[in-house]
């Protein structure tokens, strides 16, 4: 099979597992049986098998897309300059409302049951991205660019009060839209992170496509 065949057949595979993911973080995945997956998929059964084997190897593409998305975040290197701490903020806050707003609980407690190597895999490239964003907040409280702040409370930060916040129940209950949310909690981030000084640094019109696109995804979901 050719390279280009090849690259078309894991374009096929990935857009079929984004179709599966809202439903699979949604509900969990034990329930489901290959019609099921057919069915989110909006293929064919025959279609599905075509790129799925079973149910182990659509669970496997999905912990893939994952992986893969985690690694697009690049490494950060000691000689990069003022602005690019600006650009990474962005890029990481953009990341973090995706990943935030899609892998579940559900779906970690049924993976670590049912797939305990691939919830191994995935909790092994959160836990390296995490590593890269406290390197991240200490080199810009060393370089003078960040408040100094506890970097570790930034993270339970986010993986607390942003799962709160952008949940559809707490929106309807404080009749707020996902994107006043999501503007309020990026200037509240903004404002924690960078000096006063610093922070003509971060042009926030490159915010507006990133919070455009998860506002567009969450919508779809409801």
């Amino acid at each position: 099979m050719s390279t280009h065949t090849d690259d078309q057949l894991d374009k096929s595979r990935i857009k079929l597992l984004k179709k599966l993911v809202s439903s699979v973080m949604k509900d969990g995945f034990q329930h489901l049986r290959m019609d099921d997956i057919a069915k989110h998929m909006d293929v064919s059964r025959a279609t599905m098998y075509k790129h799925f084997s079973s149910k182990e190897e659509v669970i496997e593409g999905v912990v893939q897309v994952f992986v893969d998305y985690i690694e697009t975040l690049e490494e950060r290197t000691p000689e990069d300059d003022e602005a690019s701490f600006a650009a990474w903020f962005q890029r990481l806050f953009g990341q973090t409302v995706s990943l935030v707003g899609t892998i579940t609980d559900v779906f970690l407690k049924e993976l670590q049951t049912a797939y305990p190597d691939l919830y191994d895999q995935l909790k092994a490239a959160l836990t390296k991205r995490e590593q890269q964003i406290l390197e991240f907040y200490r080199d810009g409280k060393n370089k003078g660019i960040f408040n100094l702040i506890n970097e570790n409370f930034m993270l339970l930060q986010d993986n607390l009060l942003l799962r709160e916040i952008i949940n559809a129940k707490y929106l309807l209950y404080n009749q707020v839209s996902i994107r006043q949310v999501l503007n309020d909690y990026y200037q509240f981030k903004k404002m924690q992170f960078f000096k006063a000084e610093k922070l003509p640094l971060v042009d926030d019109s490159k915010i507006d496509p990133i919070i455009d696109h998860f506002v567009e995804k969450f919508n779809r979901r409801l």
